[in-house]
């Protein structure tokens, strides 16, 4: 496996060739920019590096990763439109910086480039990919819209949440390892086999970035810390809460959370107290830590090298260990 920078490298060049576009440019220049604002290439990298590791050319894999990225960022502009956010990886949002109409329309745009993206595969390989990306895609609809319904329900379970969280978040990355693993022409063992690695990382990553929502540096964390607490989202960290809280902390959470989203500091620094103090906070650590675990338990199935399965890994446990 080579270094994450140099997977991050090449995908760089190969987004900046694909980021010029023309005319008209009130519908191009918000793609430029979301695009251009970094982000941690979660995504794309994991294409790349996963099509290296089954034994493919990872240059091969460029557009697939470049789809998956294009539909990520698609989803934040219109995620940012729902949930009102204001910034986004520390800079106005798409919507802010221009207005509504535009973030639609450009997000839309985007959607139909990450498909178009694939049409450089061929035959059955070009199926899979379809196929895969078609599921997922809806999928993360699917999640999306389980988050939203969260908001105004005050019976969502654990195992509700996590199914939430697995198809918003967890199947992109899930989808993104596989897509490498297709290019590459690895056995449907093992693309099956790293889709569920992918998923249960994915998974593990979303319940840290929860927690990094309320608990994270704003200036690190490249968001509004609390932004989660604001909209009243039933997060890893509130249902936990919920469960291990007192009366009194249960109450006061459902009044909060029932109540109209507002930028209140004393209603984030409120929730945040409930959350350390129930022990939710620690229990989320504990879930973080477990799905890890079961990323890294599938990594025995896979016919790689033992080299490439501490590699993969390695990355697992670099991600856990973010601050951003």
């Amino acid at each position: 496996m080579k270094p994450i920078a140099f997977y991050q490298n090449e995908f760089s060049q190969h987004l900046e060739e694909f980021n010029s576009f023309s005319e008209p440019k009130t519908l191009y220049q918000p793609i430029s920019y979301i695009l251009s604002l970094g982000g941690k290439r979660l995504r794309p990298v994991l294409t790349l590096m996963t099509t290296d590791i089954f034994g493919g050319n990872h240059k091969e894999a460029l557009n697939a990763a470049l789809c998956i990225e294009v539909f990520h960022n698609f989803s934040l502009i219109h995620d940012d439109i729902m949930d009102d956010a204001p910034l986004r990886r520390g800079q106005q949002t798409v919507h802010e910086k221009w207005n509504l109409n535009t973030g639609i329309l450009s997000g839309d745009a985007m959607l139909i480039l990450s498909y178009r993206l694939l049409e450089s595969y061929k035959n059955e390989q070009f199926k899979s990919l379809m196929t895969l990306f078609s599921e997922t895609a809806l999928q993360v609809c699917e999640g999306q819209q389980y988050d939203v319904d969260f908001e105004t329900r005050n019976d969502v379970t654990i195992d509700q949440y996590i199914r939430m969280i697995a198809y918003k978040t967890a199947v992109l990355v899930a989808a993104a390892m596989k897509m490498g693993a297709i290019v590459a022409n690895a056995s449907l063992s093992d693309q099956n086999s790293i889709y569920e690695f992918g998923k249960y990382l994915g998974i593990a990553f979303q319940l840290q970035d929860d927690y990094l929502d309320a608990f994270g540096d704003a200036e690190t964390f490249g968001k509004q810390v609390g932004g989660d607490i604001i909209e009243n989202k039933k997060t890893y960290l509130y249902l936990k809460a919920s469960d291990l809280g007192n009366d009194n902390q249960k109450k006061i959470l459902r009044e909060l959370f029932n109540s109209d989203p507002n930028t209140s500091e004393e209603k984030i620094n409120t929730v945040k107290e409930i959350f350390e103090s129930s022990g939710a906070a620690t229990q989320t650590k504990v879930a973080i830590e477990a799905y890890t675990n079961k990323a890294f338990s599938v990594l025995e199935t896979l016919a790689i090298s033992d080299e490439k399965k501490m590699g993969l890994k390695h990355f697992g446990e670099q991600l856990m260990q973010r601050k951003v």
